[in-house]
């Protein structure tokens, strides 16, 4: 075990405060080993009942749209092409009953909600937490001094057994490269079906729900059920930008009273056409279903699953609400209710086996029918919120982690953390949407129905040495003036190469260098006081500095970074001063105060990348091309680090790959 010295920094108004921290650089192993006790991540925290009650509500509007809106189409997507058995219907039953049970009930509310990193679901957070236990990340940017923010300290297994177990699992996670990338790709796949369940979501849904408008009336063609479709799906993405805040609160209410009115009618249908359906609870009629319809059975699975749509919001959401607030309210009001629902419907379909193809609206009562009709089209609506929130929660982690494309991420509530709005996701999802609907324009065709740090790879192998650096800044053709320089970039080991490229052609430097990376830790939040590692490059009379900026993949980078230096919220409250430090810390703030105060200049690197010389034309056409496309609709460096436009300064600079 070694002790290094970090430097800590602090600008203020022209008055620079430095501090020395002593920090314990263990091995991985030693560092995982121990106990943190006592942390509590947001997960964790204990909460007074008013607030879980509060958001329990909120997640009513937010995160059960999906699976609670899943009666409109499940029974006509399993029977297409009409029941053949009476008794199928309770196997079918038998099916959703289970399938319910075993896997929004069992298996996310209770055990995989359990899985959270601080409070924040998705797969993502899975990701992080493994990162986190063994060194697998894809990016070699971690530090030993990322060991020391607090949420970042694990806790594990105190049985030998199980401990022995993780770690030979440890050990194999990182001596493979198979592995982190296997990791890695499961990750993304699982990222990429939760955004396609975004898409596809909203359309069924609400398509659904319109539907109900032929039962009705003969004037309402399909054509119009379509437009009227589309031009709901454009009110609901129009008003994500108000945050799942205001949204849970309009829109629990309504999924309070779709959920009263399904259970209600569920209970009525039971009653009055077949009481016997409850027997559907013994799973032998599951095994009869099978067994007479054999390969079309089988196929219908594809319809049961549709009962579980929308489950992943539970834990994808779980960032916006609480564990407890998402247990209390799927067991008090959302399973209780789909359950009834189903069997309802089933009871219904006993009698009336023939009208499978619309058995939502058709078991629905005449007397409630247009109130029924109204609240359902609502809640098919609210259905597209649980997709949608959970997609903008599980972007901006990927986003964090330097697996998505830059974008705009909108914290849209500071009393609850965890709301996010993503402008362009928005826009691009409504886009989707309404293709789908327009292309497909039917529930039954559609229930049937970038960017891993390029430049972050090419900045490490082609990063400046120590003794390149050395020769550059000591060049008699290369003249220091007065002033701070900042460069920016993603890499945290070493010298970008931007710094090369600027003084090759601009044969002067600053008196004060300060090389400055975003670094996005696999944790949910880095607290503020934790934030900054600031500390000088050897030989010390070069007066060259590193500061890193540290993130969560659920921060927000909402204020210019100098501002963000200038707080004194970063002074590490536990930062140990020691006397035969003074002399040297009184002369950096010395330097950097005098340079402060001459002026300060942001150097950030306007990169193009291109295919190299030879390379195959599907390489040139990814990065020439697609890749390129996407770097210029979306957000740029500058927008990222959010320097101040005044004073900053672009360095052009080609990559060849």
């Amino acid at each position: 075990m070694s002790v290094d010295v970090v430097d800590h920094a602090e600008i203020d108004s022209g008055e620079l405060k430095r501090t020395k921290q002593l920090y314990k650089k263990d091995s991985l192993d030693i560092e995982s080993c121990s106990n943190v006790s006592g942390h509590q991540g947001r997960g964790s925290k204990v909460m007074k009942w008013s607030i879980i009650l509060q958001l329990a509500f909120q997640s009513i509007g937010v995160v059960y749209g999906d699976i609670g809106t899943s009666p409109l189409y499940v029974y006509p997507s399993v029977f297409s092409s009409g029941i053949n058995h009476i008794d199928d219907i309770l196997g079918v039953l038998s099916l959703i009953f289970y399938t319910l049970t075993l896997i929004p009930l069992i298996k996310y509310t209770f055990i995989v909600l359990q899985a959270n990193d601080n409070g924040d679901g998705g797969t993502f957070a899975l990701y992080s937490l493994i990162c986190r236990y063994a060194n697998v990340g894809l990016l070699p940017s971690r530090q030993a001094e990322d060991s020391n923010v607090s949420n970042f300290q694990l806790e594990l297994p105190s049985n030998s057994k199980r401990m022995r177990l993780a770690s030979t699992l440890k050990s194999k996670l990182e001596n493979s490269r198979f592995a982190q990338f296997f990791l890695f790709f499961v990750t993304l796949l699982g990222t990429s079906m939760v955004i396609g369940d975004g898409i596809l979501t909203p359309s069924i849904s609400v398509l659904s729900a319109v539907g109900g408008l032929k039962e009705a009336t003969s004037a309402i063609t399909e054509e119009k059920i379509v437009w009227i479709s589309v031009a709901i799906l454009v009110f609901l993405f129009m008003i994500q930008r108000l945050g799942t805040d205001k949204v849970g609160y309009c829109f629990a209410p309504i999924l309070i009273v779709w959920f009263a009115f399904i259970s209600g009618i569920g209970v009525y249908n039971i009653i009055k056409f077949d009481p016997t359906v409850i027997k559907a609870v013994n799973p032998m009629y599951i095994i009869d279903y099978f067994s007479r319809n054999k390969k079309e059975a089988w196929i219908s699975l594809g319809g049961i699953i549709l009962c579980t749509t929308g489950s992943e919001a539970l834990f994808a959401d779980l960032g916006h609400f609480t564990v407890r607030s998402i247990q209390l309210s799927m067991c008090s009001v959302v399973y209780p209710a789909i359950v009834l629902a189903y069997t309802g419907q089933a009871s219904y379909l006993r009698k009336h086996p023939d009208l499978v193809g619309d058995s939502f609206f058709t078991s629905v009562p005449d007397a409630v029918y247009w109130p029924m009709f109204v609240v359902a089209v609502l809640a098919a609506v609210i259905a597209s919120q649980a997709m949608i929130s959970g997609t903008f929660s599980i972007i901006q982690q990927s986003l964090s982690l330097g697996c998505f494309p830059r974008v705009k991420i909108v914290h849209t509530s500071a009393k609850y953390e965890g709301q996010v709005y993503i402008p362009e996701v928005n826009y691009l999802l409504m886009l989707a949407c309404v293709g789908i609907i327009l292309v497909f324009r039917d529930t039954t065709k559609i229930g049937n129905a970038y960017g891993i740090a390029v430049k972050y790879y090419y900045e490490l192998q082609h990063k400046i040495s120590p003794n390149k650096l050395y020769e550059i800044t000591v060049d008699r053709n290369c003249c220091r003036i007065p002033g701070l320089a900042m460069f920016y970039s993603e890499l945290v080991h070493g010298i970008p190469p931007i710094f090369q490229h600027y003084a090759m052609n601009v044969p002067a430097l600053h008196s004060v260098l300060v090389f400055v990376s975003l670094k996005s830790l696999p944790i949910s939040k880095v607290p503020t006081e934790e934030r900054f590692i600031f500390h000088r490059v050897a030989p010390n009379e070069l007066n060259v500095f590193r500061c890193v900026v540290r993130y969560g993949y659920t921060d927000v980078l909402d204020a210019e970074l100098p501002s963000r230096l200038d707080s004194e919220e970063n002074v590490n409250d536990n930062v140990i001063r020691e006397e035969y430090l003074k002399e040297e810390m009184e002369r950096d703030i010395e330097i950097v105060e005098k340079a402060w105060n001459a002026g300060v200049v942001h150097l950030v690197g306007e990169n193009e990348v291109v295919a190299a010389k030879g390379s195959g034309i599907g390489k040139r056409i990814m990065i020439d091309y697609a890749y390129n496309f996407l770097k210029n609709v979306l957000r740029k460096s500058d927008k990222v680090f959010d320097v101040p436009h005044r004073q900053m300064l672009k360095v052009g600079m080609t990559y060849e790959l």
